[in-house]
């Protein structure tokens, strides 16, 4: 059996996962704020309560970042007193079994194409649009990570085929301007509501609205949705895209998205499925568990 960590800035979650996908043991603790030293020991105990009367589990870790390839040092966390750690070697040595770690996406990505939504596709691109907007690739049911371990970051690139009213675009906050996290986000979605309206909703409220006003923003969210994963289609040509976060439970983007990409894909026919996650917020902690194989370490 393997164990699957989510490590989040308020919280932990741990689960044993079957080799059949059913979650055995799960438990969730809150994330300490004290020290580096303080999140080690949580991580420790909590494996061991999970893995009581249990033989001996792999552990995979979840967590917003990545390890830099370069200095092995974890970095862009928000909870910062993991950047510039090494959080593999540490959790390693404060376990006694080698770990392995991923960024929170690219879990979600894995979870879903193992045994979810994208279950036996060759390319998976799986998509976390909520308070930020981030991505993971899975390519024949291994999650890539790439050279610079930033592989799926489609939040930062600019919107695709900007009109005229886009540009130069909102301020990101990784320096640039007009990311497409800037427009696809929770954040971004009411920004651009209240910029053309004045109101300050969210963008459950905005969907859920049948003003003529609300129904224009989700129409702009669904087209610059098009737009930005039709660059993905053109590069990567995955199989099924899974839309998680806040802002998949926007019901019409489903059906809107994928007839609107076609305009923007460099194909003649668009056979890419667009389709929910299967196991909702405990994609990332089921892939984490995934990160190892059958094999026990």
């Amino acid at each position: 059996m393997r164990i699957g960590i989510d490590l989040g800035g308020t919280k932990i979650e741990g689960i044993v996962l079957a080799e059949d996908g059913t979650i055995v043991r799960r438990a969730r603790i809150a994330t300490p704020h004290t020290r580096y030293d303080a999140v080690l020991r949580a991580i420790a105990d909590l494996v061991s309560r999970l893995e009581r009367d249990l033989a001996r589990c792999s552990v995979g870790i979840g967590t917003p970042g990545s390890l830099s390839p370069d200095t092995g040092l974890l970095r862009g966390s928000n909870t910062t007193m993991l950047n510039g750690r090494p959080l593999d070697r540490d959790l390693a040595q404060a376990l006694g079994r080698p770990v392995r770690i991923a960024n929170d996406a690219n879990c979600f990505a894995l979870s879903e194409a193992s045994d979810g939504a994208a279950r036996g596709a060759g390319i998976v691109f799986g998509v976390i649009v909520g308070t930020g907007c981030g991505a993971g690739i899975v390519i024949d049911g291994r999650a890539l990570t790439g050279l610079h371990a930033i592989a799926g970051e489609w939040g930062h690139n600019p919107l695709p085929w900007p009109r005229a009213d886009e540009l130069p675009g909102a301020d990101c906050y990784c320096g640039k301007r007009g990311c497409l996290e800037t427009w696809l986000s929770g954040p971004g979605v009411a920004r651009d509501h209240q910029a053309r309206t004045g109101q300050q909703l969210g963008t459950r409220e905005i969907a859920q609205s049948a003003d003529a006003a609300c129904l224009d923003t989700i129409e702009r969210l669904a087209d610059r949705m098009a737009r930005g994963l039709a660059t993905i289609i053109n590069v990567i040509d995955p199989d099924v895209i899974v839309l998680g976060g806040g802002v998949s439970n926007v019901d019409v983007l489903y059906d809107e998205v994928p007839r609107r990409w076609p305009a923007w894909v460099f194909a003649d026919r668009v056979r890419t499925r667009l389709v929910r996650p299967m196991h909702g917020d405990a994609s990332g902690v089921r892939g984490a568990a995934w990160l190892w194989p059958a094999t026990q370490p």
